[in-house]
């Protein structure tokens, strides 16, 4: 049997998502698109509290797969479109999940490796972590919201200025910026990650869907349409049994136990 691309297992109620391509720095070709694509539907009907995105190998992804395009030359617009039309609507879906993703991108990331490590919900990266964007350099723009992600978390002028001069930015530098959320050593790093996925995953779903929800909503409407949208999100979270759970656990001074469905 071949050693799988993309790597699915659910522990603790996180379900791990690992990239596992390592002799090719995890770059994406049509394979690991639908292999990708695969453990994102699974993720996607799990009972799950929470996504853990991670790799193996010394880089954490390197983005598409340039051999793969050089192969296919003569008609490398219809093997773009076929992977894009696979990992659009699967990082769409990832990403929307109502349940927290948390990344740990323990090495260098380049092109649409920007996305896979910055569209989780908390990163947390190694100092052997660097970003570099790459696209421009090969006379190719960005895919897979890598643009999006960059320009949502350290500004659209910081994003333009990190796609088009393609210079690394280091992991204390991505911190600075607000790319990354926590550096750990490398050694610590997925036991760290691990440990706060599992205690999003012990959480209260109804709270932490409305949070990442409420949040990736906000600049899209104006203040008036927000309080709105807090106020229908806050009575489904009061009226909900975590929401009784929580306040009850509050008053009693004790740890809550919230038993609702993870996955809506």
């Amino acid at each position: 049997m071949p050693t799988p691309l993309v790597l699915w297992r659910i522990e603790d109620g996180v379900g791990h998502i690992t990239l596992n391509r390592p002799d090719a720095a995890n770059a994406m070709n049509t394979p690991f698109a639908q292999a990708l694509g695969m453990a994102i539907e699974a993720a996607a009907r799990a009972d799950i509290g929470a996504v853990l995105l991670s790799s193996t190998g010394r880089q954490y992804c390197a983005g598409g797969d340039i051999n793969a395009f050089l192969d296919r030359r003569a008609d490398v617009d219809l093997m773009i479109r076929g992977m894009l039309d696979i990992l659009h609507p699967a990082l769409h879906k990832l990403v929307t999940l109502p349940v927290p993703v948390v990344s740990a991108v323990h090495g260098p990331v380049g092109g649409a490796g920007i996305s896979m490590a910055l569209c989780a919900d908390i990163v947390l990266a190694s100092p052997a972590m660097k970003l570099r964007g790459g696209y421009s350099a090969i006379g190719l723009s960005p895919d897979l919201g890598a643009a999006w992600y960059l320009a949502r978390r350290a500004g659209a002028a910081r994003a333009k200025y990190i796609l088009m001069t393609n210079k690394a930015v280091s992991a204390d530098e991505c911190l600075r910026l607000g790319l990354v959320d926590e550096l750990h050593p490398v050694d610590e790093l997925m036991p760290q990650a691990k440990k706060l996925a599992a205690e999003l995953a012990r959480g209260a779903t109804g709270s932490l869907g409305g949070i990442k929800r409420l949040c990736d909503a906000a600049p899209a409407f104006d203040l008036h349409t927000h309080l709105e949208r807090e106020r229908q999100a806050l009575l489904r979270c009061a009226l909900s049994s975590d929401g009784r759970e929580g306040v009850a656990a509050f008053v009693e001074k004790r740890a809550p136990r919230f038993t609702d469905r993870r996955i809506d």
